[in-house]
């Protein structure tokens, strides 16, 4: 992967060179004191992979990552932690890295650029039939900075709390910084039905239904009046 290092601080640029050269999948194009120096080079050339700083004087790494368009694939480097939530808002943000950084942490975050390279390489090759049933058969979740693969099938609900989601599965659920909005466009409508503002289910498992609420597993869900005619005609009824 071709990357570069933005970092105001020469000592952490060096540093994260030299990790890079220490992995042969990475190839360092360009080192860049400040942002306004990367996005002119970006303006120019393409890149697979960032190293971005957060903090630097007048443009932060944030500032950055709103400024370009189509950002490629981005590892967070910074001496600050509590950016992490805020950090993972970004889909270009594959990894969050606190100074300083030890090889095998740096070589984690390098694992999970070449999955995300490799998930979105392949949803390029596919044909739009093959894309779709691949979109069908799964999806990745961001769980502690690692990539989780579920089988969307496995998934029976979804419920909003807050700034995050739950996704319930068969074998286990998950906690995600994300919305509803955004997990259901990632969804196959087929399968699944929003049925209340903060509720996602999967239809094929559902086990009763009475009155305004459905029972899935243990738990019962409310079904809105306004989505209650798209359920009852979504259900196989005798």
């Amino acid at each position: 992967m071709n990357c570069i290092i933005i970092d105001d601080e020469l000592t952490a640029r060096a540093i994260i060179n030299q990790l890079c050269a220490s992995t042969t999948s990475i190839n360092v194009l360009g080192e860049f004191s400040n942002a306004i120096q990367a996005i002119k080079y970006l303006n120019q050339n393409e890149v697979d992979l960032i190293f971005l700083d957060i903090h630097m004087p007048d443009f932060t790494g944030f500032d950055f990552i709103e400024t370009i368009k189509n950002p490629p694939k981005i590892i967070l480097t910074t001496s600050d932690p509590q950016f992490a939530i805020q950090a993972f808002e970004y889909s270009c943000i594959v990894d969050y890295l606190v100074k300083p950084i030890t090889i095998e942490r740096f070589n984690k975050g390098i694992q999970k650029a070449e999955a995300f390279t490799k998930v979105t390489n392949n949803t390029t090759a596919d044909t739009p039939e093959e894309s779709e049933a691949n979109t069908d058969n799964h999806l990745y979740i961001n769980i502690d900075r690692r990539l989780i693969k579920i089988e969307i099938p496995s998934i029976y609900l979804i419920e909003a709390k807050g700034d995050y989601i739950q996704v319930k599965t068969e074998d286990k659920n998950y906690t995600v910084h994300s919305t509803l909005k955004k997990i259901e466009e990632k969804l196959p409508p087929d399968l699944f039905l929003k049925v209340h503002r903060s509720y996602i289910i999967n239809i094929k498992k559902i086990i009763d239904i009475e009155d305004n609420s459905v029972l899935i597993k243990r738990d019962v869900i409310p079904v809105s009046r306004s989505n209650r005619p798209e359920l009852m005609k979504r259900l196989n009824l005798l």
